[in-house]
């Protein structure tokens, strides 16, 4: 076996002892598509590709050729090369961020514009009624941002405790009290204040220096806020 690229000077008539070596070199060396040469003494050598001239076959590999006896060559074979599994694909689940919570002004606000009313408006009662603090309650029992009475908010569907519900329904009440008193903003808040009844049987804001002054701070803080 005539060898070349350097091995050529080391190998004589004795050449094909270097086989074993050399399939195990070749054998170690990375899998690529090309062929196995297997040689009578059953070892296989990789190869990209073969050629025979005369009773000699060159084995071209990795940029380098080796030459061996075609007596010694028993056939080839295509190699199979396994390509390497591609790494799983890793689905990253979308990271749903949940939406800051609104505040109590930016609920008053959305309320209001389902209602039709003035944003403004609907803020001052709710910063004279409680300041927009959805912990507050009064002495006389009444929760939240609206200050809504636990059977008033019976009766209007809503959970007192819970902010959003809370600001919807005492909304709610103030579009229907402005549709009863015919949009006679003094009347509807003494209603909000100190009841229908009230309001109907002294036909306007009752006597109560509460109520008075509730109805005033209100239309003072919606003025203030640029209300008309």
């Amino acid at each position: 076996m005539t060898l070349h690229a350097g091995l050529a000077s080391r190998v004589g008539s004795n050449s094909m002892k270097c086989v074993p070596v050399l399939a195990f070199i070749l054998a170690a060396l990375p899998a690529f598509a090309g062929e196995l040469v297997v040689l009578s003494s059953g070892l296989k050598l990789r190869a990209d590709r073969h050629e025979q001239e005369g009773t000699q076959i060159r084995l071209f590999h990795n940029g380098g050729v080796i030459e061996v006896p075609a007596t010694l060559v028993t056939g080839f074979e295509q190699e199979e090369v396994v390509a390497a599994p591609a790494p799983p694909i890793t689905e990253v689940p979308e990271v749903k961020v949940p939406p800051a919570p609104q505040s109590p002004k930016e609920m008053l606000r959305e309320a209001a514009l389902r209602s039709g009313l003035p944003p403004e408006f609907v803020q001052s009662v709710a910063l004279v009624e409680s300041g927009m603090r959805p912990d507050a309650i009064s002495p006389k029992g009444a929760i939240g941002v609206m200050q809504l009475m636990p059977g008033t908010a019976k009766v209007l569907g809503a959970d007192p405790r819970d902010t959003a519900q809370n600001i919807d329904a005492g909304t709610r009440l103030l579009r229907e009290l402005l549709v009863k008193y015919n949009g006679d903003v003094v009347k509807a808040l003494a209603a909000y204040n100190a009841g229908e009844g009230a309001v109907d049987r002294y036909q306007g804001v009752p006597p109560y220096n509460e109520t008075r002054w509730y109805v005033k701070k209100v239309i003072d803080a919606y003025q203030k806020a640029g209300g008309q």
